[in-house]
């Protein structure tokens, strides 16, 4: 068996030991040692891979596995694609996933299915490893609709709770919404070129083998490569929660924090942004997806910073973090900076996990709080767990020389040089994004750490009994730390054009990129103006002077309300689809349902037979001289007409 073919079928193997015979015979310390075993060999292979094509130059291959589909012209293979777009989401997803199956050892402990979550964790992990190795568009489909399973095993995990399932159904139809998308543009790629291999269909792409147009219901005509790119960014829009798709992730934050960590941080949530890299000749096509992706991402960027200004809950504040980071990763795709939008992804990966992880040692100190209004003061409680947010913190609001600075820097900076109106917008809302960034990460770091300790008499006894979490959660914490202090700096060359060699394509005359590096010195140093910008009012707001934040939400009622409620996006899709579909839910059960099919079908049937029967019913009464008289009835009517 090859190695790379080892690294996507350890997890599995996993998944399915502690999942079949983890809860009967093997117990639940056997369950997690044997997940973790399986991810840890997947992890060291990996880093082979990574070594070897990132770091060593050895050339890109693909290895064949099996004929998957075979159906006269149309034939699909099951094949594992290693270039160093997936060498870098090899290490990022097995990486995490192997430190989220550590960290949920101990943080786990007191729940009694321990087989069941290590095995959905291999699971997921499992079908992210077939999302990113796959060769064609099919296996990619199939990778992103097991981690969409995944994710709603996850999510709902804690199944006898009902915000737990209502977050799981919830995250499960937004993104089928997303995936309905998806599809289409699968369809349309095999329409249009007649295979699904990436290979095939980006050489004909790239020499121009397709019709200029194709019929659209509705619509008439419309440019091919626009319309496949605009259908598979819907998709993208789905699972990595952009503007308009992006309802469920924090609902999401339902299921248990090294779920939030594992998918919707580093991993799940990217798969947008992978796949928008990973077919960009067809992107590079069509000027009209990507500024559609461009002013999608800077939008969403934007949008979450705004809403995670006010959020009060630890993970949910998070949660939106990452959907705006996700948003910059977009928006360096969109204006063809795609390295600088996987490199974002790889730091990311380290930075907003340990962030999630952090999150989740405070909610384990104080026994599942989870409101920051309700905490205060933990800095003298758990100093390690401070330090090493704190660090996740810098690394995610640019602090320089952290993992953060060089990413999101060359985001912006692409954005500026890509001298386009759109990437101008793009870079004006991304600065404004990272003010608000700053604020509200710093303003989560001094309502959980600074201040007075919590005075409400239960936040008060879980604060008095806080404590540092297990080595099981402390050392994940410290490893992802490590990587957002170096993370940047060791592999900056990844924003260098010609780094991700053929598995990016740039198309001529899209070279912001290449102009980042050039920008003028206060286009470089303007983020870190904006992240002292928003430390300075964090500070003002929750150190300096903690009553302000209240007169601000007192002054400004409706904005603070706007934001609260998310822009109310929840509400209007409750207004549009969910109360339309309930009332014609319940009309078509009233009426059609018991109206018609019971009222005049199954129940109205058997009404009419036992009338029928009740009459017939009457006429056996028993009485001799009733039938005697019928019998003379009867023999008269007879003689009637025969006469």
């Amino acid at each position: 068996m090859s190695k790379n073919l080892l690294i996507i079928l350890l997890p599995l193997l996993g998944s399915l030991i502690a999942g079949l015979l983890g809860r009967r015979f093997l117990g639940n310390a056997v369950s997690r040692l044997v997940t973790i075993v399986c991810m840890t060999g997947a992890l060291l292979l990996s880093i082979q891979v990574f070594l070897a094509v990132a770091i060593g130059d050895a050339p890109s291959t693909r290895e064949v596995i099996f004929s998957w589909i075979v159906s006269g012209d149309f034939k699909v293979s099951f094949g594992i694609l290693i270039d160093r777009l997936t060498a870098v989401m090899l290490v990022v997803v097995n990486g995490v996933s192997t430190l989220v199956h550590v960290y949920s050892v101990g943080y786990m402990e007191e729940d009694p299915d321990h087989p069941r979550f290590f095995s959905y964790l291999s699971f997921f992990t499992f079908a992210m490893l077939m999302l990113v190795t796959g060769d064609n568009f099919l296996q990619l489909f199939f990778g992103w609709e097991g981690v969409g399973l995944a994710s709603y095993l996850l999510i709902g995990f804690w199944f006898k709770k009902e915000s737990a399932c209502d977050a799981a159904i919830k995250a499960f139809l937004v993104n089928r919404v997303g995936d309905f998308g998806f599809a289409l543009g699968i369809f349309a790629i095999f329409m249009v070129f007649g295979t699904l291999d990436y290979s095939e269909v980006f050489r004909m792409a790239g020499a121009g083998q397709y019709p200029a147009t194709v019929a659209f219901p509705l619509w008439g005509d419309v440019p091919t490569i626009t319309l496949i790119c605009l259908l598979l960014f819907i998709g993208a829009m789905g699972k990595s929660a952009q503007l308009g798709l992006h309802t469920w992730l924090p609902d999401a934050m339902e299921g248990p924090t090294p779920v939030s960590a594992l998918i919707h941080a580093a991993t799940m949530v990217t798969a947008g942004v992978f796949m928008v890299c990973r077919a960009s000749p067809l992107f590079e096509l069509s000027e009209t997806a990507l500024t559609v992706v461009t002013l999608v991402g800077a939008g969403t960027a934007l949008f979450a910073a705004t809403v995670g200004l006010v959020q009060n809950d630890i993970k949910r504040v998070i949660a939106y973090s990452t959907c705006s980071q996700l948003g910059y990763m977009f928006f360096a795709a969109g204006v063809s900076a795609y390295p600088a939008a996987m490199f974002h992804l790889f730091t990311h990966a380290f930075f907003k996990a340990l962030l999630f992880l952090g999150a989740g040692a405070v909610i384990h100190a104080m026994h599942h709080e989870q409101d920051m209004r309700h905490m205060g003061g933990l800095i003298k409680k758990i100093p390690i767990t401070y330090a090493v947010m704190m660090i996740g913190t810098l690394a995610l609001t640019g602090f320089p020389f952290l993992a953060g600075f060089y990413s999101k820097d060359a985001i912006l900076e692409s954005a500026f040089a890509a001298h386009t109106g759109v990437g101008t917008l793009a870079w004006v809302m991304g600065m404004l994004a990272a003010i608000l960034t700053t604020f509200y990460s710093f303003r989560l770091v001094f309502m959980t750490f600074h201040g007075a300790p919590p005075k409400d008499s239960h936040a008060k006894h879980a604060y008095d009994h806080a404590h540092e979490a297990p080595w099981s959660i402390r050392f994940p914490l410290l490893v992802l730390a490590l990587g957002s202090l170096v993370g940047g700096v060791l592999f900056q060359s990844m924003t260098h054009e010609g780094w991700f060699k053929e598995a990016v394509f740039i198309a001529k005359g899209h070279d912001a990129l290449a102009h980042s590096h050039h920008v003028a010195a206060w286009v470089k140093w303007s983020p870190f103006g904006m992240f002292l910008i928003g430390l300075s009012l964090a500070w003002l707001m929750y150190v300096k002077l903690p009553t302000l934040p209240g007169i601000v939400a007192a002054q400004w009622r409706g904005i603070h309300q706007f934001l609260i409620n998310a822009w109310y996006f929840d509400k209007l899709y409750d207004r549009l689809f969910v109360q339309p579909a309930r009332r014609i839910g319940y009309g078509l059960w009233q009426t059609g349902d018991v109206t018609i099919i019971d009222g005049f079908g199954v129940n109205g049937t058997a009404a009419t037979v036992g009338r029928i029967a009740q009459g017939f019913k009457r006429l056996q009464s028993g009485y001799v001289y009733h039938y005697a008289f019928a019998m003379v009835i009867g023999l008269l009517v007879l003689i009637t007409v025969y006469a």
